[in-house]
């Protein structure tokens, strides 16, 4: 769906799950103003690349999957005792590169003792993010992948609903990698294995499960 409007909020107050609209020519102060008017609204994705102002509202189902890997990493993190700050979908944006995003989900790894415990980031200033994590069941973001780059996130992950998949940034693409080069025990197949697994038997036993397959790593 793409609209003309100037009447960003009318439009994106509005919008139904699972459905995206894209504004051209927007400015960065309308970007601004209309992150200010949603603030903090639970469904909703937006992104600014050099004008192209897009949003997405998102299901029930995308939500599930975004909470469920954030409960892996937060089981990784205590288990393996790994420091781990999340910032969730905090919305990561650089004016000078005009590109803004926000993620599924977010870590820093490699990060974390830099970002110790603040509640608040400035993006235009502090690291990016090591990981962002992209669920794309009904969406495709990966030509969100240019705003990511220009960012300097160094990893990706997404999944499709079928099957996840990591990718590493070489230069100013992203490539796909087996394994997360933050956290190295994190392989595309062991993502798609618990994920899989959470949809077949129910979220706690697949955490269950993952926990268990931590404690059998080799330390």
């Amino acid at each position: 769906m793409i609209t003309e409007t100037t009447n960003y909020y009318a439009v994106v107050s509005q919008l139904p799950e699972d459905t995206e609209v894209i504004f051209h020519g927007a400015t960065w102060e309308e970007y601004e103003e209309l992150l200010d008017q949603v603030g903090e609204a639970a469904g909703l994705r937006i992104s600014f690349n050099n004008g192209i102002l897009k949003v997405m509202s998102l299901s029930p189902e995308h939500e599930k999957y975004v909470r469920f890997i954030e409960r892996l990493i937060s089981t990784l993190s205590l288990r393996l005792r790994i420091n781990i700050v999340s910032f969730g979908s905090a919305t990561m944006r650089k004016r000078r590169d005009s590109k803004g995003n926000e993620p599924d989900a977010c870590f820093h790894i490699q990060t974390a003792a830099m970002i110790g415990n603040r509640i608040e980031l400035d993006f235009s200033i502090d690291p990016p993010p090591d990981v962002v994590v992209e669920v794309d069941i009904h969406h495709d973001s990966t030509n969100n992948d240019a705003i990511y780059a220009a960012l300097g996130v160094p990893e990706i992950w997404r999944y499709d609903g079928l099957e996840a998949a990591i990718f590493q940034l070489q230069g100013n693409v992203y490539v796909e990698a087996e394994a997360s080069p933050a956290l190295s025990m994190i392989t595309s197949a062991v993502l798609t294995e618990y994920l899989a697994l959470m949809r077949q038997e129910g979220e706690f036993v697949a955490l269950l499960a993952f926990d268990e397959w931590l404690r059998s790593l080799p330390r």
